[in-house]
Formats: C-alpha cells, sequence, structure tokens
C-alpha cells in the first residue's frame, strides 16, 4: 500500500509536466486499475493529495482558453466592411425601385380643355427644366420639337471619342412627360413660323417618314419659345462644308466616324509619310469649355488606346486648338488660364492664340496670326479633322419673328426679353436660352435657372387666377347670404393674403454657379462660385470634383419615393447617371472602343 501510495504521488506530479490533455488522459487509465476501484486500498494521508491534484488537473483541463480580444483596427474594419455590403444591398435595392417607379408611373388625367394652351418650342436646357417644374394640371401643355429628347451637352464631347455613349447622356421627352401630373402632348416636329398677331405656330414633319399631314398649325394662349442657337460660321468659305461641329449627338457621331477613319487610312499599307501626318493632325477651332475639353479628350483617346492598338503611328498623333482670342477659357481665372495652357503644352497639344480662320478647304485651314510686335502673318495648316467650336447664330426661326416685331429691330443676337423673360413687343411669349437675350451669357447653366423662373411664374400665374376666381365668387355672395357675412368675409380675407404673398415673385436674376472644364490627363479646372468669392482650382482631385458634379447634374424623369430619403436618392439614382456611372468604369477596365461607327 505504501509502494502504491508513493507511485499515485509521483504520477501527480508528473501530470503538472505535461500539457492538459496528456495529463487528463492518465486518470481515465488509472481508473480502471483495481487498486482505485477500492478506496480502501488509498491511505488516508495520500487521499486527499491525490484528489487535490487530480481536482486542479480536471479544473484546467475543462476551463476554456482566454479568448484574445480583437484589435481596434480590426473591429474598425469589421464594421466598415459591414456599413459597406449593407450599403451595397441598399443601393441595389434602391436601383430596383427607382427602375420600376420609372417603367410604372401613376396614372394621368386629362387636363380641362377650357384651360390656357400653352405650347412651349424645344427640349433643350430651359425648356426641360421648365416641364420638370411646371404644374401641368394648370395648363393644356404642348411641346414641340425636331428631336424626341433631351442631351445633357456638358458630356457631348466625351462621347465623340467612346468615353461615353450617346444614350447614356439623351433623355427621352416623353419618359419626362409621363411622370408629369396631367397628361402633355409631344410633337416631334419643326417650328418654321409663329405668328405672333394670329397666336399661332406653324410645325412641319422634318421625319425621313411622312404622313398624309406633313404641316399644320396649333394655336397657343402662351407660348415659350426655346429653341437655342446654331453654329455660327461667320461667313467664313468652307466651314459649313467641311468642319464638323459639336452640338448635337449627330455631330458627335460624325466625328468619331472621321476620328477613326483618319487613323485606319493613316495605318494603310505604303501610305505617304506627309499624308499620315495630315490624317492625324486634328484641329480644333475655338478655345471655350467645349474646344478645350474636346482637345484633352482626344488626347487622352490616343495616348490610353490608340497608342496600345497601333503603336506605330501613335507617335505623329498632333492636336492644335486655335483660338481668336488672347487667351483659351476666357471666362476663367488668369490662374486657371495659365494652369490649363502648361498643362496643354505637357500634353503637347498646340494653341494658337490669337488667330483668326480666313478660309477652309477639304484639307488645310488658312488663317491670319496676330504676332507679338503686332504685325500678322498668313499660315496654312494641314488637318484630317477640323472641329469647329465656336460662336452660336440666330436661327430663321428667330430672325422671323424678330422682323414682325418692331420692338426687336435693333436686336441681332436674339429675341430681346424683359426682367421676366418676356419678349419685347410681343403679347404672351417668353423666351429663354441661347434664343433669347437677357444680358447673361449664353450657357446651359442661365437657361436651366431661366427654365426654372418660368415654371414658377406660370405656377404662380395659376394660382392666382384661381384665388382672384374664388374671391369674385365670394363677393357676389355677400348680398346673397347677409348670415354667412362674417365668415364670408373671413375667407376672403385669408384668399387675398395667399393673393399678395403669391403676387410677389421677383423677377429673374442669375446666380453663376461656378465653370468647369475637363482639359485632358484626368485633370480639370473648375471656377466655383463661393460665399462672396470664387475658387479656383485644377488638378487630379478637380477632375474628380468635375465628374461627380456633371454625374450630379445628369437629369431624371422621375420622383423616387424610397422611405424619407426619396430627395438624396433620386439625385443619386437617376436613369442617366447610372448610365455615365458604368460607362466611365468600362472605359476605364476595358478601353474606349475604337469600332469606327
Amino acid at each position: 500500500m505504501a509502494s502504491s501510495s508513493r507511485a499515485l504521488t509521483r504520477f501527480g506530479a508528473a501530470a503538472t509536466r505535461l500539457s492538459v490533455a496528456e495529463a487528463v488522459r492518465p486518470y481515465a487509465n488509472f481508473a480502471t486499475q483495481p487498486i482505485l476501484r477500492s478506496p480502501a486500498a488509498i491511505s488516508n494521508a495520500a487521499r486527499p493529495a491525490v484528489f487535490r491534484q487530480f481536482a486542479r488537473t480536471y479544473a484546467n483541463a475543462s476551463a476554456p482558453a482566454p479568448k484574445k480580444k480583437p484589435g481596434k483596427i480590426r473591429t474598425t474594419f469589421k464594421w466598415l466592411w459591414r456599413a459597406s455590403y449593407l450599403s451595397f444591398i441598399v443601393g441595389v435595392g434602391a436601383i430596383i425601385y427607382d427602375g420600376y417607379l420609372d417603367r410604372n408611373p401613376d396614372d394621368q388625367f386629362t387636363p380641362d380643355p377650357t384651360k390656357k394652351t400653352l405650347v412651349i418650342l424645344g427640349t433643350g436646357w430651359g425648356s426641360v427644366s421648365l416641364l420638370k417644374k411646371l404644374d401641368t394640371a394648370n395648363y393644356n401643355v404642348v411641346v414641340i420639337s425636331p428631336r424626341n429628347y433631351f442631351l445633357f451637352t456638358p458630356l457631348l464631347p466625351s462621347c465623340t471619342t467612346g468615353n461615353i455613349e450617346h444614350r447614356s447622356i439623351m433623355e427621352p421627352v416623353r419618359q419626362i412627360l409621363r411622370h408629369k401630373k396631367a397628361a402633355v402632348k409631344f410633337y416631334e416636329a419643326e417650328a418654321t413660323k409663329i405668328d405672333y398677331e394670329r397666336k399661332v405656330v406653324k410645325i412641319s414633319d422634318n421625319s425621313d417618314i411622312k404622313g398624309t399631314i406633313n404641316e399644320t398649325e396649333v394655336p397657343y394662349d402662351m407660348l415659350v419659345v426655346g429653341v437655342g442657337a446654331e453654329n455660327a460660321t461667320f461667313g467664313i468659305p468652307g466651314v459649313r462644308e467641311h468642319s464638323c461641329f459639336l452640338k448635337e449627338i449627330r455631330d458627335a457621331q460624325a466625328i468619331r466616324t472621321k476620328i477613326m477613319d483618319c487613323v485606319e487610312t493613316a495605318a494603310f499599307k505604303d501610305q505617304d509619310s506627309s499624308e499620315i501626318d495630315r490624317l492625324l493632325h486634328m484641329v480644333v477651332v475655338g478655345g471655350g469649355p467645349t474646344g478645350v475639353e474636346f482637345a484633352g479628350e482626344l488626347r487622352d483617346f490616343f495616348d490610353e488606346d490608340i497608342k496600345k492598338l497601333i503603336p506605330e503611328i501613335s507617335p505623329r498623333f498632333k492636336v492644335t486648338l486655335i483660338e481668336a482670342l488672347p487667351t483659351v477659357l476666357p471666362m476663367f481665372s488668369k490662374q486657371l488660364i495659365d494652369y490649363t495652357e502648361s498643362t496643354f503644352k505637357e500634353e503637347h497639344i498646340e494653341i494658337k492664340t490669337k488667330t483668326m480662320v480666313k478660309k477652309v478647304t477639304d484639307k488645310t485651314v488658312e488663317a491670319v496670326v496676330t504676332n507679338p510686335d503686332g504685325s500678322k502673318s498668313t499660315i496654312t495648316i494641314p488637318y484630317g479633322l477640323l472641329v469647329w467650336a465656336t460662336g452660336n447664330a440666330v436661327r430663321p426661326l428667330i430672325k422671323d419673328l424678330m422682323s414682325q416685331i418692331p420692338a426687336q429691330k435693333d436686336s441681332r443676337r436674339g429675341l430681346a426679353v424683359n426682367e421676366y423673360l418676356v419678349v419685347q413687343g410681343a403679347r404672351d411669349i417668353w423666351a429663354v436660352g441661347d434664343c433669347a437675350v437677357a444680358g447673361y451669357a449664353p450657357t446651359a447653366q442661365v437657361a436651366a435657372q431661366e427654365g426654372n423662373f418660368l415654371a414658377r411664374l406660370f405656377n404662380n400665374m395659376a394660382k392666382t387666377e384661381a384665388l382672384e376666381t374664388r374671391i369674385n365668387e365670394l363677393s357676389s355672395n355677400l348680398n346673397l347670404k347677409p348670415g354667412n357675412v362674417t365668415e364670408i368675409t373671413g375667407e376672403i380675407e385669408g384668399l387675398e393674403k395667399q393673393l399678395r404673398h403669391i403676387k410677389d415673385i421677383k423677377p429673374f436674376n442669375y446666380s453663376h454657379q461656378g465653370s468647369l472644364a475637363y482639359i485632358g490627363s484626368e485633370k480639370a479646372v473648375a471656377d466655383i462660385a463661393w460665399l462672396n468669392g470664387n475658387v479656383a482650382s485644377g488638378g487630379k482631385l478637380t477632375y474628380l470634383f468635375w465628374r461627380s458634379a456633371y454625374l450630379s447634374m445628369c437629369f431624371s424623369s422621375k420622383s423616387t419615393r424610397l422611405f424619407i430619403t426619396y430627395d438624396y436618392i433620386n439625385k443619386l439614382l437617376a436613369r442617366n447617371r447610372v448610365l455615365v456611372a458604368l460607362d466611365w468604369v468600362k472605359a476605364k477596365l476595358y478601353g474606349r472602343d475604337v469600332s469606327r461607327e
């Protein structure tokens, strides 16, 4: 018995030097021995020591190992991942819901035929901004335009190189009108004449497929003219015949086709060296935002895509920007002008300022350059592609209307309007956008604000008319119902108070929000109005701001009603915004499409 006790004691001591798992296993084996099955076999002195050792070992084996607390960085990333995952799920759901609302709008009702007929000409910035804010239940609204879509023109230069697909910056007008409260009529037609004496608009069908009726008249009570302007050639010979303009979708498509024609022809077998230099010389006339952005997009296209696909001709590619003024981007600050010019120099884009184009042929541009000493010299520039991106001219429709109105005889650049955008000398006619002369630059930003102003004006006019009608009805009932004089008088006073508030609409005042321009190499310049001054910036961070700003400005025809954040999500999840963002991602991952068509 003494030897057994000593053995058990030595075993307990050895167990402390083993691992927990190894220490517990021998006790299970010893439990099968006869000595442990007989409690009397263990002395009273040895029993407590053995049991205490067994208890300690068993407790250590059964206790869970202490868990190591995760660090703060790991916890932060864990919550960030969860938030990102949740945001992705919510975003996808919101996009699906937004698309459902777009495809399933609320039912519309037919407006009262006794109400006034409001005719809107054009589907540009001014007209579409008016339509989006206008309460169509107050009028019989008719929209007339030769194109059945709205075009987001700031991103048009990106379409010429395949960075953005043209469908992504087009929004069907009927899609916009379908989401209005009251039904709106739309005619895809060209307005050929405005007879302001008879208050009718003559329209003609300009589509390729003609019906039995090609011309007709549309009467109006109120007319908004927003037909824009056409490209100005300044009477320079050959411009209209040999240049590409950049104002419509078909212009961007024509430029894209011609770029690839020049590239593929230059890569043709045994092509003459001088002809290759001519074909790969792209000339842009106009140093405004459109011309500068197109030059930057063109340079990126060759550096990032053509250079990889056709490396043998890429070093001979050249871009020249011609501007008649002393600087490009004259609406920007001098700091940003200098930054743009230095960036173009790094990108090997040649800028020719103080250069006036005098003649254009199918292969050359003749221009007069004013030298630093004041002397002038004539130069001839061979080109493969010539893009004309400067100046606006009055459309024939506007010229004809101006000739009918004596008060417009001194106006040269468009319809002169007053502070409420009413065409001077005409009844019930308003004008917005590039066809109107309101003392502001002909930009999309001005046209959009003019359209929003007219929407508020027309909505107030309708409310005013309804209140005045109600006041007249109540006033006539004062003598018929003498017992209700106090009640009727109180209602009239309340309506008159509303009327005074509604009538107090201030004249149109343009608020400049700033100017943006892309200059290539993922750089942009921005001159943004901030408080009482301007903030000027340029570079890659400004490029990200340029993209986010243009993405947020893309139009949307629907009004998403998702929980309480519908205003934010509507701004974020517009159809065109999603398409433009996907185009940017696709071009970054797979490159621009170099197909000819």
